[in-house]
């Protein structure tokens, strides 16, 4: 029986060439010298340290840009508040990873109300979804592409 998964990961090694990639553009920026601004990447955050929230902003820039250019969708990333301790200010990132429960029961739903010929599972950080026809499984990859969910999926381990 045809199947397909539905993920949502981020390459790691792609996003540390892009931290990389930011990190020397700082480096190498007249508006940065001597600033001692950097981006750390921490297990699932990244982390931008910097002496004024528009430095902040500027590195944000410089990031997202590295990382849309290295093929990862900015919309795994959430964005935490700025932390201001004495003469530094600090912002987390937390690079978002796995569906949640929550948007796979959201995907679940719009599979069913689609009417389409399918069935779709929840199995862990991941959605199954499994059908007699390839046709109707390409009908609910291209349904849920056209839908805004606000994190960007893959769809792995097609198989016929």
């Amino acid at each position: 029986m045809p199947s397909f998964d539905i993920v949502s990961e981020v390459n790691q090694h792609e996003l540390g060439n892009a931290v990389d990639q930011t990190s020397r553009e700082i480096d190498n920026r007249f508006d940065f010298k001597g600033s001692d601004a950097k981006v750390e990447q921490e297990d699932k955050t990244l982390v931008l340290s910097a002496q004024n929230e528009f430095q902040i902003g500027q590195m944000k820039d410089i990031l997202y840009q590295r990382i849309s250019k290295r093929g990862i969708d900015v919309l795994c990333l959430k964005e935490e508040a700025v932390e201001t301790s004495g003469m530094r200010v600090r912002q987390r990132i937390v690079v978002r990873q796995g569906i949640d429960k929550e948007l796979a029961k959201d995907i679940v739903k719009r599979v069913k109300e689609a009417k389409l010929k399918v069935q779709a599972a929840v199995q862990e950080e991941q959605v199954r979804v499994t059908g007699k026809k390839r046709d109707d499984l390409q009908e609910a990859i291209g349904l849920l592409r056209a839908a805004d969910l606000g994190m960007p999926l893959q769809f792995t381990n097609f198989r016929d």
